[in-house]
């Protein structure tokens, strides 16, 4: 199984995939920015379209290491991903239904405003133009079609620990459905 952790850059998702792989036995965390991570490392560089998902072959490389960690540890992998084009959702959430692989989609929300205090205060980051330049992009696809394909989760005025107890108790729930 998969716990995808959804939702704008600065909102928590990869802090909360550390809370939440600690919360469900057997979990891993799979960050898909690594497979990006590593197509830009390719000499001479790929052409560059600003983002690395645009690249094609980003979406397919995504499910086949999902994959293939799957099959070789089990468990579950929780996934801290950015997916704003609805293309590319589907893409990857088709790609890992064919290899029947179940997947729970969980979209990280907060207020506009609560974002860019986090975004400006990161202890780790600081103020980023990066994170704060897809808060519109983001809204624009929470409004289309996000919050509708997944489980919003708002974190407005939740902490991390309080978020991730609420995903992995939804995906344990799942996972005991399952027989699993």
């Amino acid at each position: 199984m998969i716990v995808w952790l959804n939702g704008t850059h600065g909102v928590g998702k990869t802090t909360t995939s550390a809370l939440v792989q600690q919360l469900i036995p057997d979990s891993r965390v799979l960050d898909a920015e690594k497979v990006g991570e590593t197509l830009m490392d390719i000499k001479p560089t790929l052409p560059w379209t600003g983002n690395f998902q645009d690249w094609a072959p980003w979406r397919p490389l995504v499910v086949e290491t999902a994959r293939r960690v799957l099959d070789y540890t089990g468990g579950t992998l929780v996934m801290p991903m950015t997916v704003l084009v609805e293309e590319y959702w589907r893409e990857i959430s088709a790609g890992l239904a064919q290899h029947g692989i179940p997947v729970r989609h969980f979209v990280l929300h907060a207020d506009q405003e609560t974002l860019r205090g986090r975004i400006e205060r990161d202890p780790d980051m600081g103020p980023s133009a990066f994170r704060l330049a897809y808060l519109e992009p983001y809204a624009e696809a929470a409004r289309a079609w996000l919050h509708a394909e997944a489980e919003v989760v708002d974190t407005t005025r939740l902490t991390p620990a309080e978020t991730a107890l609420r995903i992995a108790g939804a995906a344990s729930a799942e996972r005991a459905a399952r027989g699993r």
